[in-house]
């Protein structure tokens, strides 16, 4: 298919505005997590024009749902169905490594280069990434999170594309206009924000053992696919957890009716509770690497623990399951 068209400190949350040449002012937001009123005064103040080559604010729809969702949805189709006039369409399932047998896997710098170019993306552009009305918060903090591992300098995450509908806030659907091809440079990857699947199995080889590395691994799936007692939704792949790691269904941090993010407070409250040492290495994984980052992003809105230690396991338990044994100890299960 074509490609349609943090620690979030007090430094990174600064509302200074950069001044441009042409003596517009590029749109900034006061926060990472940008409200539905907040997004919609953006781009009405920062209409999309042909000639303009100033700083744009750009809406990234991010809409994903589960392979084995239960009304056979897919991302492509709730945004044809409803979006934000003039947004683009970042295909989880498209863009990743094509040469790993895990679904999704992070891309190589070359492909996130030429789908930001495919998608009309500049460097400089301002872009709120957002999900769908169906189900509030759910995968566009992995595309936030896939945006800043490859430096992109201005990311936001909408909270959320529901309220924007409940809002009366402009939506268009149907077929959508292609976009001018854009020519985004091939960039770095930040490897401090992720975790590979040796150093993981390197901690779970280690844990419990004395004057062994001290981490926190949370895990976003369900508690019962975290215990071991519900099957994985991909057909043959064991459930369980890995050693040490600690169960935090990704539910937990969002408005149970909205499918916002909770208050910094709120989530602040949730890891006090649930007892993660902020002093200690934090490690999100979830299933395939998509709901673990809203665990990061909600670490991250909470100021909760250091961000130079707070890491995300890519592959997730879809690699996992995949790459060890439970007779080795690696795959660990709720006795019933």
């Amino acid at each position: 298919m074509a490609f349609a068209a943090f620690r979030l400190s007090r430094a990174f949350r600064s509302t200074m505005a950069a001044q441009i040449p042409n003596g517009t002012r590029q749109i900034s937001f006061s926060s990472y997590l940008v409200t539905p009123k907040e997004l919609n005064e953006a781009l009405k103040k920062n209409p999309p024009t042909k000639i303009s080559t100033s700083p744009r604010v750009i809406p990234l729809c991010a809409a994903w749902f589960m392979p084995n969702d239960p009304e056979g949805r897919t991302g492509i189709e709730s945004f044809r169905q409803s979006r934000i006039p003039q947004a683009r369409f970042f295909d989880i399932d498209a863009i990743k490594d094509h040469d790993s047998p895990y679904p999704h896997m992070l891309p190589t710098c070359e492909t996130f280069a030429e789908a930001m170019s495919e998608l009309g993306i500049r460097r400089d552009d301002e872009v709120v990434v957002y999900d769908t009305a169906e189900l509030g918060i759910f995968s566009a903090p992995r595309v936030g999170w896939t945006l800043r591992v490859f430096g992109h300098p201005n990311v936001h995450l909408l909270n959320n594309y529901r309220l924007w509908n409940r809002e009366g806030l402009p939506t268009e659907s149907g077929d959508f206009t292609p976009v001018e091809k854009s020519n985004y440079p091939v960039p770095t990857y930040d490897s401090k924000l992720v975790i590979s699947f040796r150093e993981m199995k390197e901690l779970a080889l280690d844990y419990g053992k004395e004057g062994a590395e001290e981490v926190v691994i949370l895990d976003a799936r369900s508690y019962g696919r975290w215990a071991g007692t519900d099957p994985e939704p991909r057909p043959g792949l064991s459930s369980g957890h890995m050693p040490g790691s600690k169960s935090m269904s990704f539910q937990e941090l969002l408005d149970p009716e909205t499918k916002t993010y909770r208050s910094p407070e709120e989530l602040r409250k949730v890891f006090e509770e649930r007892q993660v040492n902020p002093t200690l290495s934090i490690i999100s994984s979830c299933g395939t690497g998509v709901t673990a980052t809203i665990i990061e992003t909600a670490l991250a809105e909470a100021e909760y623990g250091d961000p130079n230690l707070r890491r995300v396991y890519d592959g997730s338990w879809t690699e996992w399951a995949q790459r060890v044994k439970e007779s080795d100890g690696l795959i660990k299960k709720v006795k019933q």
